[in-house]
């Protein structure tokens, strides 16, 4: 982490204490060639560190100095305001800097016995302060737009990667269930007539993959749909239980033509057929209900199976649960409601 003090970093300071200090030595150069010093050969202030500090080297820390209090509060403190209210603040600035390297520059000469201009002379006091102000902050805006742009330049090229990523992502989500479906139909087509139940089977689980498909495609489909669905994963499920799974499903036509989001019903149901019922010997129950409450879709999915004593572990372990936990808090700030459900079992319950 890049060290800083009041928000401005080291390396910023560091470049503008190395560009007074070369001002105040270009300065001092032509102080020395105005008085022809390079005709004198007893003037050695040139080379005398001493004489560039009694002068010129004390007025541009000042200004150095001043440059940091402005740019402190332009660039740091008020930076969240709005460009032209921040270009206000030069008003009170420039006044400040430019007394700070005449009126306070003068009177630390006077108190140490050093020479400063006189007369008519201190204009260039005035001069000479206001012009580099001016040059030096109209850069420091430059600067920071620039340094802007790039961030924003930056960020869009985040954004574009980050959407081809998703875009191919979503691609080959639709690429994989559309490949196997396709693989169904193709070995169903080579099942003899006399597997009919192998061939059904097949069909059915055909029609799963193409409902994925489907659900990578759209934001929401029926209810009616999503039930489909669930029935033919369920009757596959049945398949390999036989009478140890028994589905129950409740829901009122008129909600059927309703729209909810997809695969949001086949995790829980999931959930519950194996880690609910596929441990216990006889096996157990399912139930799907689905009802309306103040124009909301109410969902209770419930079974008889071994139940869980660590609900919360489950949300954050599950995958099929946790995934449809984010979903349901992103879409519609709601969440799973697990609770015990009676005699034995589980009970998931959310609304949309």
């Amino acid at each position: 982490m890049k060290k800083r003090i009041f928000g401005v970093k080291w390396t910023e300071i560091g470049a503008l204490f190395g560009t007074y200090l070369i001002l105040s030595l270009g300065y001092h150069f032509t102080l020395w060639m105005n008085r022809g010093g390079f005709r004198d050969p007893n003037d050695h202030t040139l080379f005398v560190p001493q004489y560039w500090f009694n002068t010129e080297g004390m007025q541009y820390s000042v200004m150095f100095v001043a440059t940091l209090v402005v740019w402190v509060f332009i660039f740091k403190i008020f930076r969240h305001w709005k460009l032209w209210r921040r270009l206000l603040l030069h008003f009170i600035g420039l006044p400040f800097f430019v007394l700070c390297s005449w009126k306070v520059f003068y009177l630390l000469c006077e108190s140490l016995g050093y020479w400063h201009m006189e007369g008519n002379g201190q204009i260039w006091d005035i001069y000479i302060p206001t012009l580099i102000y001016l040059i030096q902050f109209s850069l420091m805006h430059a600067y920071e737009y620039y340094i802007i742009n790039q961030r924003k330049l930056q960020y869009e090229i985040e954004l574009k990667n980050t959407a081809l990523k998703s875009e191919l992502s979503a691609i080959k989500a639709q690429l994989n269930p559309h490949f196997l479906y396709n693989v169904f139909n193709t070995i169903n087509a080579s099942v003899p007539k006399e597997m009919e139940g192998t061939r059904e089977m097949i069909a059915e689980l055909s029609d799963l993959f193409r409902y994925q498909l489907k659900a990578s495609r759209e934001d929401l489909v029926t209810l009616e749909e999503e039930l489909e669905f669930v029935k033919k994963y369920l009757k596959l499920e049945q398949r390999r239980f036989e009478d140890r799974l028994q589905i129950n499903i409740n829901v009122p036509k008129g909600l059927l033509t309703r729209k909810i989001p997809p695969m949001i019903l086949q995790p829980l149901v999931e959930n519950s057929v194996k880690h609910g019922i596929s441990p216990l010997v006889q096996g157990g129950k399912i139930d799907i209900c689905v009802t309306e409450k103040n124009d909301k879709l109410i969902f209770d999915i419930s079974d008889t199976g071994i139940g869980v004593k660590d609900k919360d572990a489950v949300l954050n372990l599950g995958v099929g649960l946790s995934n449809t936990q984010r979903r349901l808090q992103k879409m519609y700030q709601s969440t799973l409601q697990l609770s015990d459900n009676s005699p034995t079992g589980l009970k998931i319950q959310f609304e949309l």
